[in-house]
């Protein structure tokens, strides 16, 4: 999938796993995951043999100007109810502008590509920037999840957020012209 004034989503490929593992295993990538904790090779190796066989999700990454900045999911791909999830990450040296150049291919490749009606996501109540970057783009808040996830005795909500297809076509336009498409901007 190409927009290349905006960079691009290509799959993911074996050759990318050691490349997704550092940039995943970086503190201020993880924290913000699930899954925090340091990920050895073998287990990135495993879950990623889970990947490949799986076929309710695709993973992909993101470049931008020919260089790798990202990585896009689309998870528990439902096509009978034409619904799934999504989430991303960006390299540690990834300019500013580049999870909204994420958000907006992974929405058009949702919408357009997969043919879903509804795209949702999960987020740490702590990781406000995304939060609002969702919301920016459409995402409603369809719930809180009060003090559903726990990490190191403390107690999380977790921001239930969603965007249907009709509300991406509205606010498409209006999202293209606002996302810096050059180095520095």
């Amino acid at each position: 999938m190409s927009n290349s004034a905006y960079g691009r989503l290509r799959a993911a490929t074996d050759d990318d796993l050691t490349m997704m593992r550092n940039w995943r295993n970086i503190p201020s990538v993880r924290e913000k995951m699930y899954t925090w904790h340091e990920i050895s090779e073998e287990e990135h190796q495993r879950w990623w043999a889970k990947i490949k066989s799986s076929d309710n999700q695709r993973y992909f990454i993101y470049e931008y100007q020919d260089v790798p900045m990202g990585v896009v999911s689309f998870n528990s791909i439902d096509v009978g109810n034409e619904n799934a999830s999504w989430a991303f990450y960006a390299s540690p040296d990834a300019e500013r502008g580049t999870g909204s150049r994420m958000e907006f291919l992974a929405l058009d490749y949702a919408f357009f590509d997969l043919k879903l009606h509804k795209l949702s996501c999960e987020v740490l109540d702590f990781n406000t920037t995304v939060i609002r970057l969702h919301k920016k783009f459409g995402f409603v808040e369809e719930g809180i999840l009060r003090q559903q996830y726990q990490r190191d005795g403390t107690f999380y909500d977790i921001h239930r957020l969603g965007v249907l297809a009709s509300e991406w076509v509205d606010r498409r336009n209006d999202m293209l012209a606002s996302i810096p498409v050059s180095r520095g901007e």
